[in-house]
């Protein structure tokens, strides 16, 4: 019976002892992370779900740039050859090429937005015009998801650096999280503009990535 008891303590013991160390705590926002980072892959995928439907409309318009509809259609190409897999959230290598290529589409197809302004036929196209209504919703979708993955991994990243949580983060190699770069936060807030006396982007670092 005392051994019994003994056990039970000393088990009691440890699970106080990991609950007071940010243990339980890690289980939740590591939950939270990948069920945020679940939502942006989501969006990633109904946006590119949406762009062939987009090239094949705006094909339509024969006198359109070529260079501009292949700039689309090579980052849609590159943006979904990228394999992501759990362990994306925890190789800042991975994650930083998945972040590159999505970025690049969206550079394009805001290219592609803004140079469809100069066609007018294309502009009253109402398959266009609902692609576009639909596109527009699911950058915003984007950009909301990417807020609360970001929000989550601060709030998981805070607790694998502080202490004492940081000793139960070595204890249990959880490492901090990567994610999304604030330059490109700062990037995908700001629209292209373009120069339709040449066809020039008057913001370069709008096009590339």
């Amino acid at each position: 019976m005392k051994r019994w008891f003994a056990h039970f303590a000393a088990v009691f013991a440890a699970v106080l002892a990991l609950s007071g160390c940010g243990y339980n705590d890690f289980q939740r926002l590591d939950e939270q992370t990948k069920s945020a980072w679940s939502e942006v892959l989501n969006q990633y995928q109904r946006r590119a779900d949406l762009v062939p439907n987009l090239v094949e409309t705006v094909k339509g318009e024969t006198t359109f740039e070529q260079e501009t509809l292949t700039r689309v259609i090579e980052a849609r190409a590159r943006a979904t050859s990228v394999q992501v897999t759990p362990e994306t959230l925890n190789d800042p290598q991975a994650f930083q090429r998945f972040q590159q290529v999505q970025g690049e589409l969206s550079s394009a197809l805001s290219r592609l937005m803004a140079v469809s302004e100069r066609y007018p036929e294309l502009k009253a196209n109402q398959g266009f015009s609902d692609l576009r209504v639909q596109l527009e919703g699911t950058e915003n979708r984007i950009t909301v998801a990417r807020n609360r993955y970001i929000q989550a991994v601060q709030e998981y990243n805070v607790l694998a650096r502080s202490f004492p949580t940081n000793l139960t983060a070595m204890a249990f190699s959880y490492e901090p999280k990567a994610n999304f770069a604030v330059q490109d936060e700062a990037q995908m807030a700001t629209p292209p503009r373009v120069d339709f006396g040449t066809g020039a982007p008057a913001n370069p670092g709008a096009t590339t990535r």
